[in-house]
């Protein structure tokens, strides 16, 4: 386009008009399916021009973050150590993230495959198959795996700062002991509305509820929404937690340490 340049691979450089066209079509998108998660992804990068350099900042700031955004670590099923994340005690952030994985993840055969290196091939560097539920995943439900590379954010560092987001998100249902029906997604969307400031968040946050029934609405709103934002406005920046060095913490204690506030006895 013109005279701009791609900044990162897969970088779809767009002027501002072009943006504002795919906020509002991605918008309209994900109101109607919120499980469109390529629109969502769209939106939240068309939009949020205020809200990534605040949250990059926040980053910098905090000597967590700002490794992370020197190191600039991924979270994918082939970066992860299943067995080991499986084999760490009850109760701390790498096996119920693990847990989470596996409520999350169907096992199915859709043609994708998560090479792991086999113990039982010697040194030759030969690949093997992950044991348990991990030998072939389908994609289809939530898995790190699942989130959209950026496209539309004009800034390489920026660009990483979203990626990041998405790829911990899942590590918020996990935090937040939330699932990832309707209802858990909402409660979810309205802690990282308060934390990231992104419109998208805010735009799931307040529409999200519209397909909830009676009942649900009356837990959100009376329970779960305002632990949500407590725990939003109470705790630090969670983009500036280097997770994968916390896996064995126990997530009642980063909870704590973040200042997340407990989850409300509720079934969700």
């Amino acid at each position: 386009m013109g005279g701009w340049q791609q900044l990162y691979p897969g970088h779809i450089p767009t002027s501002p008009l072009q943006k504002a066209l795919l906020a509002a079509g991605s918008a309209v998108m994900a109101l109607y399916d919120p499980y469109r998660h390529d629109m969502v992804a769209v939106l939240g990068e068309t939009t949020g021009c205020l809200a990534l350099p605040n949250l990059r900042d926040k980053m910098k700031n905090h000597p967590e973050g700002y490794r992370i955004l020197q190191e600039r670590p991924r979270i994918r099923l082939s970066t992860l150590d299943m067995a080991r994340l499986q084999g760490l005690p009850e109760g701390s952030l790498g096996r119920e993230y693990v847990r989470f994985l596996e409520d999350n993840v169907s096992v199915g055969f859709h043609g994708v495959q998560i090479p792991v290196a086999d113990p039982c091939a010697g040194s030759t560097g030969e690949i093997g198959a992950m044991e348990l539920n991990w030998t072939s995943l389908d994609l289809q439900k939530v898995s790190p795996d699942t989130r959209m590379p950026p496209k539309f954010v004009d800034d390489e560092e920026l660009a990483y700062v979203i990626m990041r987001y998405r790829e911990v998100h899942d590590l918020m249902h996990t935090l937040l002991g939330m699932p990832t029906n309707m209802l858990g997604e909402v409660v979810v969307k309205w802690f990282e509305a308060v934390q990231t400031g992104l419109p998208m968040c805010v735009l799931g946050a307040a529409f999200g509820p519209v397909r909830l029934s009676t009942r649900k609405l009356q837990v959100l709103a009376t329970e779960l929404v305002p632990w949500a934002i407590r725990s939003g406005l109470n705790a630090s920046c969670v983009l500036s937690v280097y997770y994968e060095q916390r896996w064995e913490q126990p997530v009642e204690s980063l909870r704590e340490e973040l200042g997340i506030f407990p989850p409300p006895a509720v079934r969700v």
